[in-house]
């Protein structure tokens, strides 16, 4: 029997649907309904529990499409380690009726990866042939599938700590993920002579010293609960061409970003652009005299755009 709305969508179910739907298309749309006015992104609202930990809400509205949405993600300090969740709500603008309620573990992955890829075809050069990525976990494999066919790349390198050393099953997923895969002993190895630097990690502080690669390259940034987290130092964006997924709100939760401007008089404002700037071609392109940094925060709308997918879904196998 046919069930009804709010649609329960688990893990498992939340994989297999995204795995039909072009991840990458629709945050380029998402992106694209922000351009015009059509999509409303709030600012991240992090709420700190007593003692100690905190949750994140991410907020976004689409218009056209007649929803609106939150996730929510707690981080809970553990013994053993943080745990951390994810929850999305669907909600109908039209009767104010939850539609949906998901896992976001797997819309998390596939969104934040997406996000990059979008921003890697909008400001990589055109003749980038030299791909690197930093981290070896869900998030690092998926960035690898949503830009492998975004440039006519002649390597893939990759560097991850937790697999210096290491053979087996993981090493074979990671070399299986794309012919031009390498696996590199070192970082610097890795990032030698790159023309896109992709960091993949759940990292709270720098992983990469942009000053120290070969040439001006794109780097790619995400991000994770820890507070105040970053994967390049505060001091570096000075040296930088810096472009965000969206300018009003990532200056006030990107860890780099807020230490820079406390600690390092920089300021908001030289941001050269967003993915809604640039998909609508009103923000400038880098001209790489210069290393290029994107910086993405995770932003609700990815994850409304996604759960409104997989809702469309839901609806059509039910007739």
């Amino acid at each position: 029997m046919p069930s009804t709305p709010p649609y329960l969508i688990h893990q498992a179910e939340a994989a297999q649907l995204l795995a039909r739907i072009d991840v990458v298309q629709a945050m380029r749309g998402m992106f694209r309904s922000l351009a015009r006015g059509q999509a409303v992104q709030p600012a991240q609202q992090l709420v700190e529990f007593p003692d100690g930990g905190d949750f994140i809400n991410y907020l976004g509205v689409l218009a056209e499409q007649r929803v609106y949405g939150v996730k929510t993600s707690p981080y809970i300090p553990g013994e053993h380690g943080a745990i951390v969740t994810a929850w999305t709500l669907l909600m109908s603008m039209d009767n104010g009726q939850p539609l949906l309620l998901c896992d976001a573990g797997e819309l998390t992955t596939a969104r934040t990866a997406a996000t990059t890829a979008v921003a890697v075809d909008a400001l990589a050069p055109a003749t980038a042939k030299r791909l690197t990525v930093i981290g070896s976990g869900p998030v690092a494999r998926a960035h690898v599938r949503y830009v492998q066919g975004l440039r006519d790349w002649q390597s893939i390198r990759l560097y991850s700590p937790s697999l210096v050393g290491k053979h087996g099953v993981e090493l074979l997923q990671l070399q299986q993920l794309d012919p031009r895969m390498q696996l590199c002993a070192s970082q610097a190895d890795a990032c030698a002579d790159a023309d896109v630097v992709m960091l993949c990690t759940s990292s709270a502080s720098p992983v990469l010293d942009p000053g120290e690669l070969h040439k001006p390259a794109l780097i790619t940034s995400i991000s994770t609960n820890a507070p105040r987290a970053h994967e390049v130092p505060p001091a570096s964006l000075a040296q930088m061409d810096v472009y965000c997924d969206y300018r009003a709100t990532t200056p006030a939760s990107a860890g780099e970003m807020r230490l820079a401007s406390e600690q390092h008089l920089w300021d908001r404002a030289l941001i050269r652009g967003d993915l809604a700037e640039l998909l609508d071609d009103s923000a400038p392109l880098p001209d790489y005299r210069r290393p290029v940094f994107f910086r993405s925060i995770g932003l609700g709308l990815e994850d409304v755009a996604l759960a409104h997918a997989l809702h469309q879904l839901k609806q059509a196998a039910e007739g």
